[in-house]
């Protein structure tokens, strides 16, 4: 090494060290107040006995269909957040493989009267159906938190943190629908928007209208509008199919138009039924077939062209995130916190990177 080339490195040294020991000048252990970082992160000392005082936490996470795949990995993630948090993890739901609400609240009203019970996490699919869950929970001294399905007239709303994606992002399935008809080159033709509306499903019903309008919406800017017939019903809540047999109930629907171009359905229930029905008539990425949620149904119709896309909702988060917040509300009074999981459209070009390790 020539005396340059030794000078220059160790100049080069000296600059490193010098900014090294710059950047560790800005380093914390104590608070403004006073107190240690270190001893703030600390789990205090009575969180563990909160409520049912037996030196643990114990949430219950209850859905209104455990049935279908869609909340496994809601399951997933709010096991995750209680083994990071040492709680106790209770994990129930309606065995039906379709929207079972009745099963749900049946549930709900057994697990709030049980007393080893700190903190609960539940759907709210059917708006005004679990107030007196939350009346109750409240004088027992139990945090709620709500996920997936957003009631905004829930008794005490303000004061429960919610997690979920909001109903109207649904209409990046209807832009995306309408553009894909458009693209298609098709002069005419129905866009059909099939569910089960019979159920109820506030949540579902607003997605329909929210993916309808945009829908609308794309083919009006494109001045198409009057070259489709665009149904969702006769109150935008959707074309009701018959949930006890589903993909032929589709099919019936596809067939009886004669002309359809395009569909959408807005849950993990019609969705594979919306695909399996294009399958059966041998429409494989002939028609545009939109949906929600990202089960492995859906992915593999996606993969075979079944399905054009479909949207995602992050249930891993809507059940890490509920547990991380009646936590955070026992130990730190942080209450209220929501989280969007926003949405995300998932075509061919994009499944394979969705799907691991139980995040959607």
């Amino acid at each position: 090494m020539t005396r340059l080339m030794k000078t220059l490195a160790l100049g080069a040294a000296v600059s490193l060290v010098g900014t090294y020991a710059y950047a560790q000048s800005g380093s914390l252990d104590k608070a403004v107040g006073g107190y240690s970082f270190q001893d703030a992160a600390k789990e205090a000392p009575a969180t563990k006995d909160f409520h049912s005082k037996d030196g643990k936490l114990t949430f219950a996470i209850i859905t209104h269909t455990a049935g279908n795949g869609f909340f496994d990995p809601t399951y997933v993630g709010a096991q995750v957040a209680a083994d990071a948090f040492g709680i106790n993890l209770i994990k129930l739901g309606s065995e039906a493989p379709v929207d079972d609400i009745p099963r749900e609240i049946e549930i709900l009203n057994q697990v709030i009267n049980d007393p080893t019970i700190d903190g609960l996490i539940m759907t709210t699919p059917q708006s005004g159906a679990y107030d007196d869950i939350v009346k109750k929970a409240f004088a027992n001294g139990i945090p709620v938190a709500t996920t997936n399905s957003f009631d905004p007239k829930i008794l005490n709303r303000s004061q429960i943190s919610h997690t979920g994606q909001l109903s109207a992002a649904a209409a990046i399935g209807g832009e995306a629908l309408a553009k894909c008809v458009l693209d298609s080159g098709a002069k005419g033709g129905s866009i059909i928007f099939p569910s089960t509306t019979t159920l109820g499903n506030e949540e579902v019903n607003r997605r329909v209208t929210a993916a309808f309008e945009a829908a609308v919406k794309v083919l009006n800017d494109a001045g198409r509008l009057n070259d489709f017939k665009v149904d969702a019903g006769p109150e935008n809540i959707g074309i009701d199919v018959n949930k006890d047999d589903i993909t032929n109930s589709v099919v019936s629907l596809i067939e009886s138009r004669g002309d359809v171009v395009g569909g959408f359905a807005a849950n993990g229930f019609v969705t594979p039924a919306l695909g399996d029905a294009v399958a059966q008539l041998k429409l494989n990425g002939k028609i545009c077939a939109f949906g929600f949620d990202l089960g492995p149904k859906q992915q593999e119709q996606i993969r075979t062209g079944a399905l054009t896309g479909s949207l995602g909702q992050q249930p891993f988060l809507q059940g890490f995130w509920p547990v991380a917040q009646l936590y955070l509300q026992i130990d730190r009074g942080v209450s209220a916190a929501n989280l969007d999981t926003s949405a995300q459209l998932v075509t061919k070009d994009t499944v394979d990177l969705v799907g691991k390790r139980f995040e959607n």
